[in-house]
Formats: structure tokens, C-alpha cells, sequence
């Protein structure tokens, strides 16, 4: 009698499945035929490769911190931006988080300069500071709701405008990077050597934190400033479970950051899952599988290579 039940019941079982599965991939497709998907799924790409190219900057630095107290300097610039102007814009947001992270960013490495204070240090306080004033305005700005698209990215709200300006920062990262890349990687790892050779290190370690400012801004609507040190730091991280090879961490990164982001914004669809913090779990997935199965670096592999 219980088998002849359990045959119905697991059919069904597996009808409301497949009916489910049908369900989300229909109305995945359906999603692909709105502009405004067919955007954030854009930008998640220009967004992602972007940050993913720049993330090995990051992982050769071992700036994740870094990285981490920039995201947070951009809540700041937006509450200011918003008491000067009395509304809460994609213009006014943008401007005030990119303003807030380069004065934080290269003021600690200005403060650095005089030798008695660590950049580390300096950037600590620089961005406690600020953040602290961000909170203490918060309650004065009336707008919480909305500003929490900001906060933790809001990337099928993009408009034609917030694309372009996601591509031309891209672009201007991306060229920068590449014309001065030699001289970056010489002053990270051999500055004395890069001073003798005339290399210029001061500007070269302000442009790189400007670059840096200018990725983590660029993902500000995608994932929002909580999140976007995730995609700033993970794709170069997982590479590196991979690969030796210093160009693989750049090309690499951009690649898997740009797949994990658009994949992420796709699945976030049948998941019913929001796009910013879907885009960062994935890539944190990726980076999690990576280390226990990479070929090279993976934990549980290189045991099973050490007790054969």
C-alpha cells in the first residue's frame, strides 16, 4: 500500500519541479526581452571585467583592506552630495562617492609622505572619520529608503546614461592600466629600483589609488558600496589559485569577473534574488570551489597528492 502511494506522490513530487524549472526559465527568457535587463546584464559585464581586471592590482598589492575602507568612504560623499544639493541623483551620488574615496585614498598617501605615519594607519583613520560623519548624517536626510540601492547596489535600475558612464570609466581605467603597467608593477615590487631608473613612485602610487577609486566607484550601482570590495579583490583571488603568471591575474580577473557577473544577474531571476549581493556570493562561490578543487593550489587535492 505505502509503495503504491510513494510512486504518486514522487511523480508529483517531480512534476512540481520540472513545472518549476519550466516556470523560471520561461520567465528567465522573458526577462531577456526588457531593456532594462538587457542593460544591467551590460553592465554587469563593463562592471565586472573592469573590476575584475584591476582586482590583480589589488592582490599583488595585498591591499584588500585598503580596498575594503575605500568602499566604505563613498557612503559619506554620497550623504554630502545629497545636504548640498537636496536630492538623491545618479549624478550627484556618483560625484560625491568618487570626490569622498580619492580625497580619503590619496590623503593617506599624502600623509604617509612624512614618514612618521603608515599609510595603513592614516587610511584607517581618514575613513573611520568619514564614515562616522556618513552615519551622523543619515537621520538628517529624509531619503534612507532610497539610498539603500546604493548601498547594496541596485544594477537593473541602470540607465543609458549610468551605462555610458560605466564604459567610459572602464575604458579609461582599463587604457591607463595598460600604458603604465610596466612602471606600476616595477614600483610595487622594487620602488628603489623604479626611482633609479627614473620612474616617477609618487605618481605612479597616486594613479594607482586613483584607478582603484575610479573601479570601486564604476561598481557602486551594481553592487553598492558595501559589496563592491568583493568584486574588487575576488576574481584576481581566485585566479591566483590557478596561475603564477602575473598577466593571467589582470586577463584572467577580468574574464571570471565579468562571467560570475552576468551569470549572477541571470540567476538572481528564478532565485528571486537581488542583483548586487547575488553577483558577489557568486563570485564568492567560485572562489570557495577554487580553493578546495584548483589543480595547483587546491587543499583537498594537494592532500590527496601528498598521501598517494
Amino acid at each position: 500500500m505505502r509503495e503504491c502511494l510513494d510512486e504518486p506522490i514522487a511523480n508529483f513530487m517531480f512534476a512540481c519541479l520540472l513545472g518549476s524549472f519550466c516556470y523560471s526559465h520561461g520567465t528567465m527568457w522573458d526577462m531577456l526581452d526588457h531593456a532594462f535587463f538587457q542593460r544591467a546584464l551590460a553592465a554587469a559585464a563593463l562592471v565586472g571585467f573592469t573590476n575584475g581586471f584591476f582586482s590583480g592590482f589589488v592582490i599583488l598589492r595585498r591591499t584588500a583592506l585598503s580596498v575594503s575602507a575605500l568602499s566604505h568612504t563613498m557612503l559619506p560623499g554620497i550623504a554630502v552630495a545629497i545636504m548640498i544639493t537636496g536630492a538623491l541623483t545618479q549624478l550627484n551620488a556618483f560625484l560625491g562617492a568618487l570626490i569622498a574615496a580619492l580625497i580619503v585614498g590619496l590623503g593617506s598617501v599624502a600623509i604617509s609622505r612624512g614618514n612618521r605615519v603608515a599609510q595603513g594607519t592614516a587610511l584607517a583613520v581618514l575613513y573611520t572619520s568619514a564614515f562616522a560623519g556618513g552615519v551622523a548624517l543619515l537621520p538628517r536626510l529624509g531619503v534612507r529608503q532610497e539610498l539603500e540601492h546604493w548601498l547594496f547596489g541596485d544594477i537593473n535600475a541602470v540607465s543609458n546614461a549610468d551605462l555610458w558612464t560605466v564604459f567610459g570609466i572602464g575604458v579609461l581605467t582599463l587604457v591607463l592600466a595598460n600604458l603604465f603597467m610596466r612602471p606600476i608593477l616595477v614600483a610595487l615590487f622594487e620602488p628603489n629600483v623604479a626611482a633609479a631608473q627614473g620612474v616617477p613612485v609618487r605618481f605612479v602610487q597616486y594613479l594607482l589609488f586613483a584607478l582603484m577609486v575610479m573601479s570601486l566607484v564604476a561598481s557602486l550601482q551594481a553592487v553598492g558600496c558595501v559589496l563592491s570590495v568583493g568584486l574588487l579583490v575576488t576574481p584576481a583571488a581566485t585566479i591566483s589559485l590557478f596561475t603564477d603568471r602575473t598577466s593571467a591575474l589582470f586577463w584572467g580577473g577580468g574574464v571570471l569577473g565579468a562571467v560570475g557577473a552576468v551569470m549572477a544577474v541571470i540567476i538572481s531571476v528564478p532565485l528571486h534574488l537581488t542583483s548586487g549581493p547575488a553577483i558577489v556570493m557568486v563570485l564568492g562561490l567560485l572562489f570557495l570551489l577554487s580553493w578546495l578543487f584548483s589543480p595547483k593550489y587546491g587543499v583537498l587535492l594537494r592532500r590527496r597528492t601528498l598521501t598517494a
